[in-house]
C-alpha cells in the first residue's frame, strides 16, 4: 500500500496523504487534484478502491493498426493532443503482427475502466474481420468514434475523408492530363474504403463513356512493397498512369516504375492518397490526396465528448472533403508529351 502511495504521489505531485484521501473518499481534497490522483492510478496499473470503480477512468483508449503508415501517427498526434487538453489522457494501443489484437486491446482498456475509445483504422473497415469487440463497446454504450468508413452493420460515430470526391479529383485530374489507361491500386477487397474508391471509379468511368477495366484494378496490402508488387503487374499491362490508395503504395509504384526503367512523370503518372509527412520531399514530390487530418482530429474530439457527456451521442458518418495536391509525380500522358 504505502509504495503505490508513493508511486501515485510522485506521479501526480501530491503527498501521499492526499493521495490517501482520495483512494479513502475523505474530504478536502479538489476536484482536479481528485481526477488526476485517480488517473494516475490507472495510468500505473492500480485497482481503484471498491467504492471508486463505478467512475469511468479519465482515460481513453487510442487504437491504430499499425505505425509505419506516417498518417496514424499524424492522426494520433492531433487526437491525443485535443484528449490532453480536454483533461483525457490517450492509452496509446497499436497492433503488431502476431501480437496484440484489436479485441485484447478492448478487453485492456475496458479493465482500466477507459472513459471512452477511439479507434483510427481498424478491423471495423474489413467486412471479413471479427467485429465481436465492437458489439461489447456497442452493448456497454461506451462512448466511441471511429475514423474511416466501418461496414454497415457497425453503427458508431464515424469521421471519414469522402473516398467518392477524393477519386473524382485524382481521377479527372490524370484525365485532364490525356491518360486514358489509368491503373487503380487499392487495399484488400473487404476493405470499405477501397470498395467505395472503386465504385466512385466506376461511376465516373460510366459517365465519360469508357466503362472502367477491371483488368487495371490491383488489391494489395497498405505497405511499399506490396505497393511496389502490385504497381509491377499494372506496369506490364501496360498503364500511363496509377492512382495509389495511400501514399507507401503510391511511393512503392514510383520505385516499380523505375525498376522498370521508366520514369516518372515521364513514362507513367503516380498519385497518391493521404499527403503524410514529406510527401513534398519525395523525388519526385508526390501528388497525392489531402486528407483533411486537423478538422477531422478536431471532430472525432467534439463527438467523443459529446457522447461522455450525454447519451443522445449523434452515430453518424460525417465525411470530410479532402484535397488534390499537384507535385511532380503527375505530367502529360506519353502521347500527349
Amino acid at each position: 500500500m504505502s509504495k503505490r502511495l508513493a508511486e501515485v504521489a510522485r506521479k501526480v505531485g501530491v503527498s501521499e496523504a492526499t493521495v490517501s484521501r482520495v483512494l479513502n473518499d475523505k474530504p478536502g481534497v479538489s476536484e482536479a487534484t481528485r481526477r488526476a490522483v485517480l488517473t494516475a492510478l490507472d495510468v500505473l496499473g492500480y485497482e481503484r478502491p471498491t467504492k471508486l470503480r463505478g467512475e469511468r477512468a479519465r482515460l481513453v483508449g487510442l487504437v491504430l493498426p499499425e505505425l509505419q503508415n506516417p498518417i496514424f501517427p499524424a492522426f494520433a498526434e492531433i487526437i491525443g493532443g485535443a484528449l490532453a487538453q480536454n483533461g483525457y489522457t490517450p492509452v496509446l494501443c497499436t497492433q503488431t503482427a502476431g501480437g496484440i489484437t484489436e479485441s485484447d486491446y478492448v478487453d485492456l482498456l475496458l479493465q482500466q475502466q477507459v472513459s471512452g475509445v477511439v479507434f483510427v483504422g481498424g478491423a471495423y473497415a474489413q467486412q471479413d474481420a471479427d467485429h465481436t469487440h465492437y458489439g461489447r463497446l456497442a452493448d456497454l454504450n461506451l462512448p466511441t468514434v471511429l475514423v474511416n468508413a466501418p461496414v454497415d452493420s457497425l453503427h458508431f460515430a464515424t469521421v471519414s475523408c469522402d473516398d467518392t470526391v477524393a477519386t473524382q479529383q485524382a481521377l479527372s485530374h490524370l484525365r485532364s492530363l490525356g491518360h486514358e489507361r489509368i491503373g487503380l491500386l487499392l487495399g484488400p477487397r473487404d476493405h470499405v474504403p477501397s470498395q467505395r474508391k472503386l465504385e466512385a471509379a466506376r461511376r465516373l468511368a460510366d459517365g465519360w463513356g469508357t466503362p472502367l477495366d477491371e483488368s487495371l484494378v490491383v488489391h494489395s496490402l497498405y505497405s511499399l512493397e506490396a505497393g511496389q508488387a502490385a504497381a509491377a503487374r499494372l506496369l506490364a499491362a501496360g498503364v500511363t498512369a496509377i492512382l495509389c490508395a495511400s501514399d507507401p503504395m503510391a511511393l512503392g509504384a514510383i520505385r516499380a516504375a523505375r525498376r522498370a526503367g521508366l520514369s516518372v512523370p515521364g513514362d507513367v503518372s503516380i498519385v497518391g492518397y493521404d499527403d503524410s509527412a514529406l510527401m513534398n520531399c519525395t523525388e519526385p514530390p508526390l501528388t497525392t490526396i489531402r486528407q483533411p487530418i486537423e478538422p477531422m482530429g478536431r471532430t472525432v474530439i467534439e463527438l467523443l465528448l459529446r457522447q461522455i457527456s450525454s447519451d443522445s451521442a449523434l452515430r453518424d458518418e460525417l465525411l470530410f472533403e479532402p484535397e488534390l495536391v499537384v507535385r511532380g509525380s503527375t505530367g502529360p500522358a506519353p502521347h500527349m508529351a
